[in-house]
């Protein structure tokens, strides 16, 4: 399952579209209470993908709404009849489009990141909304999948009513992925697969931060520990979703940091500071894991690797082929739904692509 942003050089012909169950246009916005792009030429790009499920009849195309500081959510679920609004647009928008579902990123009910609007009431907002959704897609000729994008961080889901969302949705796509962040004073693996425990930093500076941030979030209600795919999929499971309902997710991108000492090969270590926010993995393929002075490490533990350069004291935290081949394995012993990744248009276009490597990982039984 693909999330897709529309590359410069946009040409969906040539999108490995055969290696993917599902591609997610991404994205549209809550515009005057309507789903709708907030770019007009997104339109037709938006039809010249669905006019290649002609070659991939099993493919199936949805579109996002919605992604990281998008607003307009909480005020849209906030009454019955702002809602009804929203699914009316919905439904004429995938039924004009013809798309086989809707994938909901609202970042998040109660919670509200990057100044978006956010009150209490959106956790029974969410529900009946998704519900409501639910039942206007139903009414479609074309079956459609209706899925919403989840937090790999547990907090999100004290304020989402779970188990009543997976009533009405396919699928929870859990974005176990910038599990820390570029802003972060100590480098990690944001992407990792493994369960991290408190004792696997022990004796280095993510350990003491670890212990600042637990102590901060215990203040206000909260737990903080390292966060993996294998932690936040043990808890969902544990508060009663379905696996075959839960997708993991992978990192089409990584983070870097610059200033980092070389202890433990970089890992766990202070920085000085993002390196350049976030990048393509077309782009650590060709500027880093190709680089002499970067060289990659794997840990264990996480089960995720990372480049260090002593040199230029920059750390990266990222996937690679070996990891999400990994994290494709899991997802099928777990008898997970999947595995989907932000974003298509960030690999690498040589064959040795991180999707071929979730494809084939797939196939293997």
């Amino acid at each position: 399952m693909a999330y897709y942003v529309p590359e410069k050089d946009y040409r969906p012909d040539e999108l490995p579209l055969h290696q993917l169950t599902h591609i997610i246009y991404s994205f549209t916005n809550v515009i005057d209470g309507k789903m709708q792009f907030r770019d007009a030429e997104n339109e037709d790009k938006l039809k010249a993908l669905v006019a290649e499920r002609k070659k991939h009849p099993n493919l199936k195309v949805m579109i996002a709404c919605g992604g990281w500081g998008a607003d307009g959510f909480s005020d849209m679920a906030h009454t019955a009849e702002n809602r009804k609004k929203f699914v009316q647009s919905v439904v004429e928008f995938n039924t004009e489009y013809e798309l086989d579902g809707l994938d909901i990123d609202w970042e998040y009910p109660a919670i509200p990141a990057a100044n978006t609007g956010a009150r209490p009431e959106d956790k029974q907002n969410f529900t009946l909304l998704m519900k409501e959704l639910r039942e206007g897609l139903d009414t479609l000729e074309r079956t459609q999948t209706l899925t919403f994008a989840s937090a790999g961080w547990k907090r999100y889901y004290e304020n989402v009513e779970v188990t009543e969302v997976m009533k009405y949705a396919n699928y929870m796509n859990v974005m176990t992925y910038d599990q820390i962040g570029a802003t972060s004073p100590v480098t990690g693996h944001h992407t990792a697969l493994g369960l991290i425990e408190t004792k696997d930093i022990q004796d280095t500076p993510a350990a003491e931060y670890i212990k600042s941030r637990k102590e901060e979030m215990k203040k206000r209600g909260y737990t903080y520990e390292p966060r993996s795919v294998e932690r936040i999929v043990d808890f969902c499971i544990a508060r009663g979703v379905a696996p075959d309902q839960i997708v993991i997710g992978a990192a089409f991108y990584g983070r870097a940091w610059k200033g980092v000492p070389p202890g433990n090969n970089g890992l766990y270590q202070s920085n000085k500071g993002s390196y350049i926010g976030w990048s393509a993995y077309n782009q650590i393929r060709k500027e880093f894991e190709s680089n002499r002075n970067y060289k990659r490490y794997w840990d264990p533990v996480a089960k995720a690797p990372y480049l260090y350069s002593a040199k230029d004291s920059v750390f990266i935290s990222y996937d690679d082929t070996v990891s999400v081949a990994l994290k494709t394995a899991y997802a099928k012993q777990k008898k997970l739904a999947g595995i989907m990744f932000w974003e298509l248009g960030n690999d690498t276009k040589e064959a040795n692509s991180l999707l071929k490597a979730i494809y084939e990982a797939s196939k293997k039984k």
